[in-house]
């Protein structure tokens, strides 16, 4: 460049010294020309010859304009070298990146990330190394660091390959076999539906039930005189074990309707209705108690017509048997109607293939632990099979029916228990069956990773959530505090600040009165799955809060205890035992345990603990009225709770 400008200069000198001589050898000629004219031509004095060095002034300003110029280019790629050299540090970052993460991506420690965090709304003490960040926090930070964000594609649109198992397609109609019916018997409580099953099958399991109630789902296969089999699921009429009915209605395909004759259609039997109807399974209406002399049947069907259930005698297509279950009265009858109904459904299955079905019920044994009841829609189970429910995987060790007999196969109708699960899966969870245990590790991997991804959105959106409501607190405080000086608006957020440290130690006792943690143990997992579905309704706790500590299946251990004693909350076992050494080691730190064999009796303690635990209510009544002044009594009770219930 250099080089250019020096030629440009040499040329602009050239062409200056030229027009000089070319101006020169003009003097001179017009000096010559006046000498020969000046005696006969009178001439005027020639102007000088200023325009060759106005034009010489000119291109030196040209000139020193051209190498500022020269001078800037060279100049600018400089600075464009150094502001390259000073470029901001590019950080990859995702959406839902922890404080950790966050911190390798910047190369900086964690401190710098609270640091970053310091004076905005974010809740810095509730900041763990691992806790999720926010897109608008995130950006923040890389902003406060001077850097430059870069959203990376990669950890959003990295999809995991779906590993789980899933039912097989429809077989071929030729290979189909016929199979025995699914019946569900349901109805309110007790309309005797379990003396019915019991005439039946010629058993007495109703004299062995706790209050005379069934709490649990029975599966049971019963061979009738004429050689047919018909496997009977007996659901619990109770109002709590709402789950339960709706759990037997979607895996039958008959539902025996039972409602007695002196007692009418109740709250459960329009409940099952609804059950049968949402499965859309038809019915069969069975009227008991036909023996008593109060019995109507005729007004059960009247009833009925107002749930659409229009019995034959009406115009329908409901079939209707009139029984006794405590005589055995016309019990064949009802058998034959449903058989009858059975062979209208045509009910098929594929008896081959990979074992398909439904977890009934699900307990845990001591000596053979985790064990499942569990119906059998497609395929023949045998022992050493791998199954995978839920998320818990089985390799079949034993088998065995409702009479505790070993079977070596399980064909499709059929209700049998298997042993050999690795947890325990919960009733109504699908069972199906893989080709080898890696296959199940990989199925129960998959599903777990699925509800881990799951928790992570939920956690997501409550972060969101709490942003919103830090932010609007952030700007109400702003416009609370927004026209004072700093030296008021300290003063006043100091004395809210020893107020609150005032209320705390008063705040914290109210807190535990008005609090009842529980702990809650059951037999099998739909007794459980019930309990918590009664606390679910509990809508009171403003005035007492309900917390669940901690639920499961089985006796009550040691950990339970533990448990209770450090949240000072109670132990209730359902249809479960606690050893002596257990007992003794609850009384020793003062740890309620309450063992019940009757759900409604539990339900009724857990109201009575809530009650105990409700603030005082004052109330004055007027004893004695004077002329001028009114004598009033106070005095202090506790209003019983009423607010749990099924």
């Amino acid at each position: 460049m250099n080089q250019k400008l020096l030629k440009l200069e040499n040329l602009l000198r050239f062409h200056t010294v030229c027009r000089q001589l070319h101006s020169l050898g003009q003097r001179r000629t017009f000096a010559q020309w006046r000498r020969v004219f000046s005696s006969a031509y009178p001439v005027r004095p020639a102007p000088q010859h200023t325009g060759s060095w106005q034009t010489d002034s000119l291109f030196g300003t040209a000139l020193s304009q051209y190498r500022l110029l020269v001078t800037k280019k060279e100049v600018r790629p400089r600075k464009s070298q150094l502001s390259s050299t000073k470029s901001k540090k590019e950080v990859e970052v995702w959406i839902g990146m922890t404080v950790e993460e966050l911190a390798r991506a910047m190369e900086k420690d964690i401190d710098f990330i609270y640091e970053a965090l310091l004076n905005t709304t974010m809740d810095i003490d509730s900041l763990e190394a691992d806790s999720h960040l926010d897109e608008v926090w995130i950006k923040e930070v890389i902003k406060k660091a001077g850097m430059k964000l870069k959203w990376s594609k990669l950890k959003q649109d990295k999809v995991r390959e779906n590993k789980d198992a899933v039912r097989r397609p429809q077989a071929d109609p030729a290979l189909l076999t016929p199979r025995s019916p699914v019946v569900t018997i349901m109805g309110h409580v007790d309309h005797g539906k379990t003396t019915l099953l019991d005439k039946l099958r010629k058993t007495q399991v109703a004299a062995m039930e706790a209050g005379g109630i069934t709490q649990h789902i029975g599966a049971f296969l019963v061979s009738l005189p004429s050689g047919e089999k018909i496997t009977f699921l007996d659901t619990p009429g109770h109002a709590a074990f709402s789950a339960m009915r709706a759990r037997g209605a979607q895996v039958t395909d008959i539902i025996i309707l039972v409602v007695a004759a002196d007692d009418g259609v109740m709250k459960q039997t329009v409940e099952s209705i609804q059950h049968a109807k949402d499965a859309q399974v038809p019915i069969v209406l069975a009227i008991n108690k036909c023996d008593k002399a109060e019995a109507d049947p005729e007004k059960v069907k009247k009833e009925l017509l107002a749930y659409d259930v229009v019995c034959e005698d009406y115009g329908g297509d409901v079939q209707a048997v009139h029984v006794s279950a405590l005589t055995g009265d016309n019990l064949m009858a009802l058998a034959e109607a449903t058989i009858t109904l059975a062979e209208i459904l045509e009910l098929k299955a594929d008896p081959t293939g990979p074992v398909e079905g439904t977890v009934i019920e699900s307990f845990t044994d001591k000596g053979r632990g985790p064990v499942t009841t569990a119906i059998i829609q497609r395929g023949t189970l045998r022992k050493g099979s791998i199954l995978v429910a839920g998320k818990s995987w089985a390799k079949v060790r034993l088998m065995f029916d409702e009479n505790g007999k070993s079977v070596n196969e399980a064909y499709p109708s059929m209700p049998v228990g298997i042993i050999g699960w690795k947890d325990l899966p919960s009733a109504g969870d699908e069972i199906l069956e893989v080709e080898s245990e890696a296959r199940a590790h990989e199925v129960v991997d998959w599903r777990k990773y699925e509800q881990e991804q799951e928790k992570n959105k939920e956690a997501l959106k409550t972060i969101e959530e709490k942003r919103k409501e830090h932010q609007e607190a952030h700007r109400k405080d702003r416009e609370k505090y927004g026209n004072l000086h700093w030296k008021e608006r300290s003063f006043i957020k100091y004395q809210e600040r020893k107020e609150q440290k005032l209320l705390r130690p008063k705040e914290k006792v109210e807190r535990d009165s008005n609090m009842l943690p529980v702990i809650i143990k059951g037999d099998v997992d739909g007794s459980v799955e019930t309990i918590l579905n009664i606390m679910d309704t509990y809508d009171a706790s403003h005035e007492c809060e309900l917390e669940l500590v901690h639920f499961g299946v089985g006796d009550i251990s040691e950990n339970d205890v533990n448990l209770a004693e450090a949240f000072h909350g109670v132990i209730y076992g359902f249809n479960v035992n606690a050893g002596k050494v257990i007992q003794e080691s609850a009384a020793k730190k003062g740890v309620k345990i309450k063992l019940h064999k009757i759900i409604y009796r539990l339900v009724e303690d857990l109201q009575e603990e809530l009650s105990s635990r409700l603030p005082c209510t004052v109330e004055e009544h007027t004893v004695e009225k004077m002329n001028t002044t009114h004598e009033n009594s106070k005095y202090y009770k506790r209003l019983p709770s009423e607010k749990l219930g099924p």
